[in-house]
């Protein structure tokens, strides 16, 4: 049985580092909402020496550049899907709503999805599969690192916590509309979100690589370089979610389902913002 527990003071006040607190704040008597979130965990797998990424060669580089190792298969792309696999089942077995993984960009970055999950029930979930993920890499005599840029020097993906949004309105006919109007509340509150999105997030965000810039908010369909993204399917069926691109990898996902949940909720008019053209990202 693996148990999590929240902090409080003997006078019953959450302590400073209880961001579980805030969030629940955020998600008080709004349940009709039906709030789903979708967290994509990136992660980053090194030797233990803490320098040598899993498939990198010591003291060196790849020989290939990005490309061959996203979603990829066979011994010369894929390394440290023993690891993603072995934790997938531990999830599996805990009860914790694990929807999938795959390899990703960077040779040695692996990605795990959790959800869609109804409220704060995400953030507990993936921070459960967190502690699941070091306890594997363990086994493995593995070291994982949740740095949103662990490699800074190349041509590198960088690693995020991407979070996919969804309330019962935006499932529902003209949800396209709702989702829209969330977006451009994002928008005006950027930088309080960049807040909490994680720290050394500002190496990541930095309109290469497929990231918007951590000083600029955008959006647009299916662009991996604007800061949210709306999905081809859901423009084409008029509803569905839409996925905040900000949050890396190493982000507080109390902090980040707290944060859009009060942003997306408040009755405020705020700005259209014009949607960003791919062949500008």
């Amino acid at each position: 049985i693996l148990v999590m527990c929240d902090n409080y003071t003997p006078a019953g006040e959450a302590i400073p580092s209880n961001t579980r607190a805030i969030a629940a704040k955020a998600f008080e008597g709004k349940e009709d909402e039906e709030v789903w979130f979708g967290l994509e965990q990136e992660f980053t797998l090194f030797n233990l020496d803490q320098r040598t990424p899993l498939g990198w060669p010591k003291n060196g580089v790849p020989n290939r550049p990005q490309g061959p190792y996203y979603c990829s298969a066979g011994p010369e792309n894929s390394f440290g899907r023993a690891v993603t696999d072995a934790m997938y089942r531990c999830c599996l077995y805990a009860g914790i709503e694990i929807s999938g993984t795959n390899g990703e960009v960077m040779p040695g970055q692996q990605e795990y999805q959790v959800g869609p999950c109804v409220g704060i029930d995400a953030a507990d979930q993936l921070f459960m599969s967190r502690y699941i993920l070091q306890r594997v890499c363990e086994e493995f005599q593995v070291y994982c690192t949740l740095h949103p840029k662990p490699i800074v020097e190349g041509d590198w993906n960088g690693a995020g916590m991407h979070t996919n949004v969804s309330t019962k309105s935006m499932r529902e006919a003209g949800g396209l509309d709702i989702i829209k109007q969330a977006i451009y509340k994002l928008g005006a509150k950027h930088q309080e979100h960049i807040a909490v999105y994680g720290e050394g997030n500002e190496l990541r965000l930095t309109g290469k690589f497929e990231t918007a810039s951590i000083d600029d908010f955008s959006f647009g369909v299916a662009n991996r370089g604007a800061s949210v993204r709306i999905g081809r399917d859901t423009e084409a069926d008029g509803c569905g979610y839409f996925e905040d691109r900000r949050p890396s990898s190493n982000a507080d996902p109390y902090l980040v389902t707290g944060k859009i949940m009060a942003t997306i909720m408040e009755d405020v008019e705020v700005p259209e913002i014009a949607p960003l053209d791919r062949a500008e990202a």
